[in-house]
Order: C-alpha cells, then structure tokens, then sequence
C-alpha cells in the first residue's frame, strides 16, 4: 500500500502528476458510478471515451453480471473496474505499461481496497499464450472478454490480434461474450467464428470506434 504524502510531497506529488498530463475518467454506472479514476495521459494510454464505455456497458452490461471479466490491454483499467462495479465476479487486467499499471493498482486502492481484480504487466499477446496454456487457471465461470487494443495494432500485428481473438472466444465456456474495439479501418471480416456455430458478430458505431460483439451461446 502506498505511504500517505503530506504537506510539500504531496503538492509535489500533485504538481508532477499535473505536468504528465493526469487526466480523469469517471466510473458511469453500478456501486462505484460517479467515481474518478486517473490516467496518467501518456500517448502509450488511449482511454476509451465515457460515452463509448457507457454505449458499451449499454450494450453488453446485462452479461456482466457474476461473469469473470478479462481486460485486454487495459490502459487506464476503467473496462475493468466498471465491469466490477456491474456486477462481475472478478476481473483480469492485463496492461503492458508498468507506469500505467502502477495507476491502476492506485486507483482500485483508492476505490475500493478489496475490489476483486487481478492486474498483471504483461503484453496482452504474450499473456494470452500463457493463459490458454494453463488451462487449470481458467475461471469457471463464463467469461466477459474486453479486446480494446491500440489501433494501429490491427495493422501491425493483425494475424497475432486475430489468434489472440480466436484463442480466447474457443476456450470460453458457453454464455460467454467477446467485444472488441476497433476503429472504422479495420476488416472485421477477419474476426474469428465458431466452427459448427450460426452466431456472428454484431457490430456497433461510436464514433471513431466501432465495437464488436460475440456472444458464445
């Protein structure tokens, strides 16, 4: 747990978190709605706008509930912490940036201490491989997955951001659901199906984002 700062560290610690560019993002629905979360407003970290995670809880909210919620590059952790928030049994965070992961960790400190989540700096790709590997760690329960990657991933590693996809909708259980965020340049044509399976992907515009969404029935 952090040390508490006082008098001139804190305004210290205050002033150079304003010079990194500290933005807030706020918490829109369930027990913790209303709440701040920090991010730290590196270029590395693209939040997801409120609006578009409030479309997008809109639209997948109703299967959060009790489901163990994955995080896929989880920049700020507000897909995660509001998939909490809604009801999910647990979540997995998984963030590259140690930076960034050094805010998530205070921002569920400062949320909530016992909030039950999982935050691993790992590389999403990598720690999917992992993942899917070790087959004795999967949650039980079915699975919310949030893939809401950089962009410009989709061009620079489209085959490795498909796999990764397929990898995870193939080893949920059923009643499971898969949303991906993309902006309008990518084909979602790529993304997986389920062989044997007439379900398919729905898609929904925000813009710049579109969002996909599977759900494994």
């Amino acid at each position: 747990m952090a040390k508490k700062r006082r008098g001139s560290d804190l305004k210290s610690w205050k002033s150079n978190r304003a010079e990194a560019g500290v933005g807030k993002l706020r918490i829109v629905g369930g027990k913790y709605r209303g709440r701040l979360i920090q991010y730290s407003g590196d270029p590395v970290t693209r939040p997801m706008k409120d609006h578009t995670r409030e479309a997008l809880f809109n639209l997948v909210g109703g299967w959060v509930k009790e489901k163990a919620c994955f995080d896929l590059f989880a920049g700020t952790g507000a897909i995660g912490i509001e998939s909490i928030s809604r009801g999910a049994s647990q979540a997995l965070l998984v963030e590259r940036h140690i930076p960034t992961v050094r805010i998530i960790r205070e921002n569920v400190q400062s949320i909530d201490p016992e909030m039950n989540v999982q935050i691993e700096g790992s590389d999403s790709f990598f720690w999917v491989r992992d993942f899917i590997a070790q087959q004795e760690k999967w949650p039980l329960e079915p699975w919310v997955v949030f893939c809401c990657p950089p962009y410009a991933l989709f061009q620079e590693k489209g085959e490795a951001m498909i796999q990764m996809i397929e990898s995870m909708l193939n080893a949920a259980p059923q009643g499971s659901l898969i949303a991906v965020e993309s902006d309008a340049d990518f084909d979602s044509e790529q993304l997986p199906l389920l062989d044997g399976s007439d379900a398919s992907w729905e898609a929904r515009h925000y813009a710049p984002a579109v969002i996909y969404v599977f759900k494994k029935q």
